[in-house]
């Protein structure tokens, strides 16, 4: 079977593909990069991934960016996880919709709102139109969980949607709507995400210790 890799540091969106690793269930590896050391820009790193950005999966040969297509790509790859809706199922348009959305939505939003612009982008030429409508798009989704985005099966979706909403929660850049808190207490008590933030927090720890 082929290797998989992930260049990671912790915390950082890496921790996103780190939950989704733990679910998956597959062996893999961590490659500790650290932004503090500037480890991210040096010419072995880029080689890897040219825009020096976390998160970085390696599987073999194949080297994928973005968590979004990371997570798409982990959970196509290795459907027995079945953490993924499958081509010809009517409900993988939504499966979809939702594993995109929170890269092409509800980042640049909140990103909109922590780091405001002098003159924010018209409505009609920003992809994701405007916070507001953000929130209440993404609040009638979770909202209407039962108890995950498609219902009792938990996918890569709900990796990408729920890390979304547990950062933006913290930092206070998301509010914390009642569909919103609901959802993210439902997808803490996973094993894998419990397993997956323990780890984080003693790397962040070894991390801050060899600085």
């Amino acid at each position: 079977m082929s290797k998989i890799v992930l260049y990671h540091a912790a915390p950082s969106r890496s921790s996103i593909v780190h939950w989704m690793l733990e679910e998956l269930g597959e062996p893999y590896e961590l490659q500790l990069v650290s932004f503090k050391k500037g480890e991210n820009l040096k010419p072995a790193f880029l080689a890897i991934n040219p825009m020096g950005k976390l998160p970085t999966l390696k599987h073999g040969d194949t080297v994928i960016t973005e968590a979004a297509a990371i997570c798409t790509y982990l959970a196509d790859e290795f459907p027995k996880a079945k953490l993924n809706v499958p081509v010809g199922d009517p409900q993988r348009g939504t499966y979809l919709k939702w594993l995109f959305y929170g890269p092409s939505c509800v980042e640049p939003a909140v990103l909109e709102r922590a780091f405001p612009r002098k003159e924010p982008a018209p409505r009609s030429a920003a992809g994701f139109a405007d916070f507001d409508t953000v929130m209440n798009v993404l609040a009638d989704g979770v909202g209407k969980a039962a108890p995950y985005l498609l219902g009792a099966q938990f996918t890569a979706a709900d990796v990408i949607i729920g890390s979304g909403l547990r950062w933006g929660m913290m930092f206070k850049l998301i509010p914390e709507r009642p569909e919103f808190t609901r959802y993210v207490q439902q997808l803490s008590q996973r094993p894998a995400l419990k397993r997956a933030t323990e780890k984080d927090a003693k790397l962040q720890a070894e991390q801050e210790k060899g600085l």
